[in-house]
């Protein structure tokens, strides 16, 4: 019985020195330097050059709005219904449940009069710029101005 005791004490003292070998032969090595090494410079790779168009940026369909909330862009759907509320906001609906539609824009009621009639923006699909903010969780552009709305091709 008293093998045992001895036999892992011999054992430990073989790790032991096992490790302190491993790791002290580790630590005596110089580290490598590196001197006059020129490495050649290279010019960093030039993006693709993509020609500038004079028009306006394309726009974004109604559930692909989300992601552009927080910038200025530009929407493009269908419009299925004109909605006067009492206050005299109008807003433009996209979907059939306006409540579940990704995007939704408003005219507040001290801007329509700027506008003609909205009503014959019904069944068209129309392109709407301007910044794109979150209300209510969906994505929304705020129309003050007639020349953010103009119709889709």
């Amino acid at each position: 019985m008293k093998r045992r005791p001895i036999l892992v004490a011999a054992g430990l003292v073989l790790v032991a020195f096992g490790l302190g070998l491993s790791l002290g032969s580790r630590f005596t090595q110089r580290p490598v330097v590196y001197r006059n090494i020129l490495v050649p410079q290279q010019p960093p790779p030039r993006a693709p050059e993509v020609p500038t168009s004079s028009g306006p940026p394309p726009c974004a369909d109604i559930r692909n709005a989300g992601p552009l909330v927080g910038k200025s862009g530009c929407i493009a759907g269908l419009v299925l219904r004109v909605y006067s509320a009492r206050s005299g906001n109008t807003f433009l609906d996209f979907c059939q449940d306006y409540h579940t539609c990704p995007f939704t824009s408003v005219i507040f009621a001290p801007d329509k009069d700027k506008f003609g009639d909205l009503e014959s923006l019904q069944d068209k699909r129309v392109e709407i710029r301007g910044e794109i903010v979150s209300y209510q969780g969906r994505a929304e552009i705020i129309i003050h101005d007639p020349q953010q709305i103009r119709s889709a091709r």
